[in-house]
């Protein structure tokens, strides 16, 4: 396959040393999907490519790639970085588990569609001081459909009622109501304000990503749910996971 020389527009978000002076670098870009990049000499003193690696920089970066394999990067353009994130343990957390999700539930270049804006502004948000528990929770839910395991959140998934009280079924695919609780004993036995949550930010728009205000209890209450759901359908075992469990901030 021939290689091109082409412009791609995205976050770094995993890098690593490679030979003696190179780095490997893995992108989430905004049209060609996750990448990974070599950098050439990146860490011999005198490269500039280096620092534009770091973890959570932006921008837009030359790249000769062939559509699959590494990519070569040759150079950039107007790198920033979410320094919110950068140099903060909290939010870098957060973020990095993010984009741990984003990367696993793809394949290097399959586009991402929606997912890379929603993924870009996530961790704007996060990188501005906002709610980032809710966020992520956000992420985690909406992202159930790229893994293939996309929940019915808009009506009972047996009768089709639409409003009223109800409960998440793992075993159904989502949300059952009140006249049918009794079909699944194993479904999550939430509180309808708690199921409620679940639905909103699973079918919430971009726009209003972040603007979900709850209490302390309900917030641990739909983090369990979704960390049973994840469990039980997808079985993801993610360093950045545990690292958030460590940090007893999905406890």
């Amino acid at each position: 396959m021939s290689k091109e020389l082409k412009e791609v527009q995205g976050i770094i978000f995993k890098r690593q040393k490679f030979h003696e002076a190179d780095l490997l670098a893995k992108i989430i870009t905004k049209n060609s999907g996750i990448i990974t990049m070599i950098a050439r000499g990146a860490l011999k003193p005198k490269s500039k490519l280096g620092a534009s690696l770091l973890n959570f920089s932006y921008g837009t970066y030359v790249i000769v790639s062939s559509g699959q394999g590494l990519s070569n990067l040759r150079t950039y353009k107007n790198v920033k970085q979410f320094d919110g994130i950068f140099n903060d343990l909290t939010k870098n957390a957060y973020a990095s588990f993010i984009l741990d999700l984003v990367d696993h539930a793809f394949v290097e270049y399959q586009d991402l569609g929606k997912y890379y804006e929603l993924t870009s502004l996530a961790l704007t948000k996060i990188n501005d001081g906002e709610d980032a528990e809710m966020i992520t929770q956000t992420i985690q839910m909406q992202l159930l459909a790229a893994y293939g395991v996309e929940p019915e959140l808009r009506h009972c998934v047996i009768c089709g009622k639409e409003t009223g009280d109800f409960d998440y079924s793992i075993v159904k695919g989502g949300i059952i109501c009140s006249n049918h609780l009794y079909t699944d004993t194993t479904r999550l036995h939430l509180q309808p304000k708690e199921t409620a949550v679940l639905r909103t930010i699973g079918l919430i728009p971009f726009s209003r990503l972040g603007t979900i205000k709850i209490n302390q209890d309900t917030k641990k209450a739909t983090r369990r749910a979704i960390d049973r759901i994840y469990q039980e359908t997808i079985d993801l075992n993610l360093k950045t996971k545990k690292f958030l469990d460590e940090l007893n901030l999905f406890t």
